[in-house]
């Protein structure tokens, strides 16, 4: 690879030291011409201004770089997502954060990462986005896609949403609860899990229609194929009501409909030989960590 990207949002102190080992590495063993974003140019002895070149995230894809290596936890890569959009840029994640399903390569295993990048020796994870269909009609949406989950979520904790929700146009359900939740794959393990949904493997082509907090305790998660359209019509007390789209939220007026589709393009995640989805899960969830075993 000839150039190659470097994200990182917020390094602490104490991980100076790995992303130092990280850029060094990338130099050592495959020597390409280095992007690194802005956020990291203040760190001491890491931007070198005669053969490294700054981004600051819009103009990423200008650079045309081959790779996007993310350093920080499953936050920071959400943010890459928003950088490469459709350029099909490959990401691939060092895990800087705490649990880390989508970042899950360890800083002691750096150095084994840049080998199997030097080496060609890794897969391509493609992961299904969703997106608001009709951005358009919602002003301040700018990325209007998803590789985790859209929600629908109350504004303040006074009282619940009504939420109308419609599959292909045939009515599902109305939902009193504090929010919906709509998943990819990839979202299986993040907010949904958290709400009890269920975990869905890479290439499932499915979503999942999750409520938070239901008010009818026999409101369950519902899984449905990616191919469908979600319409969505919310009603608070408030009058508005958040759209979130992983980490980035906006403010929509009441009964505004959301129109919800698979996106026409997907992200690609980089995955070493000796990684795999199953494999992330069971470490991650501490799956088979019982005396039996």
């Amino acid at each position: 690879m000839k150039r190659i990207g470097i994200y990182g949002k917020s390094i602490a102190e104490q991980n100076y030291k790995f992303i130092k080992t990280l850029v060094d590495c990338v130099r050592e063993n495959i020597n390409p011409e280095i992007f690194l974003h802005k956020n990291l140019s203040n760190i001491p002895n890491l931007f070198d201004k005669e053969n490294d070149q700054l981004f600051d995230g819009d103009d990423l894809i200008e650079s045309k770089v081959e790779l996007l290596i993310s350093f920080g936890g499953d936050g920071t890569l959400l943010d890459t997502v928003t950088m490469i959009k459709d350029s099909n840029i490959p990401i691939l994640g060092i895990n800087a954060g705490r649990l880390g399903f989508l970042a899950n390569i360890t800083q002691d295993d750096i150095l084994s990462a840049v080998n199997a990048i030097k080496e060609n020796k890794y897969r391509i994870d493609d992961r299904t986005l969703v997106e608001v269909y009709n951005y358009e009609d919602l002003n301040g949406v700018n990325c209007n896609f998803a590789l985790n989950e859209i929600t629908i979520h109350k504004k303040d904790s006074s009282s619940m949403l009504k939420i109308h929700t419609y599959v292909d146009n045939e009515f599902l359900n109305t939902y009193w609860s504090d929010g919906l939740i709509v998943s990819t794959p990839t979202g299986s393990t993040a907010y949904s899990l958290s709400c009890g949904g269920p975990i869905l493997s890479p290439g499932s082509d499915n979503l999942i229609i999750n409520p938070i907090s239901p008010h009818n305790l026999n409101l369950r998660p519902m899984v449905v194929s990616d191919n469908v359209e979600i319409k969505l019509q919310t009603e608070s007390r408030e009058g508005q009501f958040l759209l979130t789209m992983d980490s980035r939220s906006l403010t929509v007026e009441n009964n505004a409909p959301i129109i919800l589709r698979k996106s026409n393009f997907s992200i690609k995640l980089v995955e070493l030989p000796d990684q795999n989805f199953f494999k992330t899960i069971r470490n991650k969830l501490f799956w088979g960590k019982d005396s039996r075993n």
